[in-house]
């Protein structure tokens, strides 16, 4: 048995034991506005639900571990008392996995995920399109747990409206969870999916991905490529050269001259194994 005093280890290892033995954790989808009214968008996987009268929900923004910087989210609720809860299921993970990028201030993680927004109906913050469920809330009180790196800010948010899509629900309009299909953070790069088991999305923490916003045109309106696949696409540091796709198209002369479809379809399943660039290129050819 390997006992631990916290006191006695670096913030870094005992953050990553914390996050994989307490788990899985459900992902709140956390959106706010500035003073200024400018959309953020972040997941946050320090989340529950925690009274039902008053309905509450409890997410968690920590301080940044590495540098001990706080996050737009957390500034934001501070300034503004308001935040949406959007749920995250299997259809949208890739995209909001994309969404926890740390982007500037000024830069729309909506667009970068490639989220619809929607206005709400009591507070300021936008929904997500996608969501299948979405919670307007106040900000009843935020408590901060710490000033050192990795300590956690309480947001106690009381829902206002909630708002769930019908086709999730069965005969007695009761939520199916089967059809809600949610997934939720362990440790590391893994999620696991509430009706199958865990899968794993590269984290974009290191680095900036292109974002949902930069694909061209004729992709983002594909009837194969899904949100998730767009998702992928946006993850990348750098979307390949023309150099690099003559290079591909070279080596790979079968993909060159395709039906739109038929490259889209290629496209996917090069996306299934994991092999973001080689769809890119396809997509490029």
């Amino acid at each position: 048995m390997l006992t631990i005093n916290p006191k006695n280890i670096d913030i870094s290892t005992l953050h990553g034991y914390l996050l994989a033995s307490v788990a899985p954790r459900p992902i709140a989808l956390a959106s706010t506005v500035d003073e200024h009214g400018n959309p953020n968008l972040s997941p946050f996987s320090f989340f529950n639900v925690f009274s039902a009268n008053p309905p509450i929900l409890i997410f968690s923004p920590a301080r940044r571990v590495r540098d001990n910087t706080t996050k737009h989210t957390l500034e934001n609720a501070l300034k503004t008392k308001e935040v949406v809860i959007n749920v995250v299921n299997f259809e949208m993970v890739q995209q909001t996995s994309l969404a926890s990028t740390e982007y500037d201030k000024n830069v729309n993680e909506f667009d970068k995920a490639g989220f619809k927004m929607i206005k709400s109906e009591q507070v300021k913050p936008y929904r997500v399109y996608e969501s299948p469920v979405q919670y307007e809330c106040s900000v009843n009180d935020i408590i901060e747990l710490g000033q050192k790196p990795g300590a956690g800010n309480l947001i106690i948010c009381e829902v206002l409206r909630m708002h769930i899509n019908k086709n999730i629900l069965d005969e007695n309009n009761v939520i199916d969870q089967y059809k809600l299909d949610l997934v939720a953070r362990a440790g590391g790069s893994f999620y696991s999916r509430s009706r199958s088991t865990f899968f794993e999305i590269p984290k974009p923490l290191h680095k900036k991905g292109v974002g949902v916003d930069t694909i061209p045109e004729d992709v983002l309106s594909s009837e194969i490529l899904t949100g998730n696949n767009f998702g992928m696409l946006g993850n990348v540091e750098a979307i390949p050269s023309q150099d690099d796709v003559n290079k591909f198209i070279k080596d790979k002369p079968k993909y060159l001259g395709l039906e739109i479809n038929e490259k889209h379809k290629f496209a996917q399943e090069f996306l299934k194994n994991n092999d973001v660039l080689s769809a890119w290129k396809v997509l490029l050819s």
